[in-house]
């Protein structure tokens, strides 16, 4: 397994290139970017743009370990609207263009939402219509899929949807396409449930891996801390990765950053993954 690191760990006001060159003095081998609105690798990103942050990358000889974006919060693939149901599908296939140009395996994707408790005024859309609209949204990205040479790897979030990884296992199988699977990320799971449990259920489903870690007595989206510090298994996690021959990128999405010395984060981050790994020094 590769260490990653999601782009959105670093502080907010690091532009790509700081982010890359914090990752690489950090000891990661990978960092995950992501698609955004507007700004750097927005919707309206150009080949020159891409090629500028290739650039960067082959500089300080770091992977970028996958593809991310937050625009399904805005965009949903179950809305009740179908125009907005639409525009999900459209960030999708931007992300699949721009993952097949970086030469990433894998793009991370939110199928929609039942719910969104910490979105105030989210939409609340009935379940049955949500798997429905997920389904025919997903199958739909299929062909683009292939084309570009990328998977689809469906992230476990709190979005009332797919809440086992038994619905999730059907979900994905449903689907009947070895480039749609589980972008499996190990906090998310620990409020209602064990990550060791669903690597073993998912198994080779499973495309990618975000670390983070969650302590459930503080309960809700204070519960995430850092890595170690809260009651994710890791050992037990690394051994069902390993149990089912998973050998990508493991990257750690890290939140909340840190209010000062925001950069550390990133060291520590490394640091710790390192132990998960049994990569440390002794």
């Amino acid at each position: 397994m590769r260490k990653g690191i999601n782009i959105w760990s670093f502080p907010e006001h690091a532009s790509i290139a700081e982010c890359i060159s914090l990752a690489k003095n950090a000891g990661f081998e990978g960092i995950e970017l992501s698609l955004n609105k507007t700004g750097e690798l927005g919707l309206e990103a150009t080949d020159k743009e891409v090629a500028v942050i290739q650039s960067a990358l082959r500089e300080a000889e770091l992977d970028i370990a996958g593809l991310a974006t937050g625009l399904y919060w805005d965009y949903s693939m179950t809305s009740d609207d179908p125009a907005m149901r639409e525009k999900a599908v459209d960030v999708c296939k931007k992300q699949l263009e721009l993952a097949s140009a970086f030469g990433v395996d894998a793009i991370l994707v939110i199928p929609g939402a039942v719910g969104v408790d910490f979105i105030p005024g989210a939409a609340v859309v009935d379940y049955e219509y949500a798997y429905e609209r997920a389904q025919e949204a997903i199958a739909g990205l299929v062909p683009f899929a292939k084309s570009a040479g990328v998977s689809l790897a469906i992230e476990n979030v709190w979005n009332k949807f797919l809440l086992s990884p038994l619905e999730l296992r059907r979900f994905i199988d449903e689907i009947g396409s070895e480039l749609v699977g589980s972008y499996f990320d190990v906090g998310n799971v620990v409020h209602s449930g064990y990550p060791e449990q669903w690597i073993r259920i998912l198994g080779k489903r499973i495309k990618k891996v975000h670390f983070k870690d969650y302590r459930r007595q503080a309960g809700g989206l204070h519960g995430f801390v850092d890595l170690l510090a809260g009651d994710v298994n890791y050992p037990e996690v690394v051994s069902a990765l390993r149990s089912i021959g998973y050998d990508n990128y493991v990257t750690a999405e890290m939140i909340p950053g840190y209010t000062h010395y925001a950069e550390q984060i990133i060291v520590n981050t490394s640091l710790a993954m390192d132990v998960i790994l049994g990569r440390a020094q002794g």
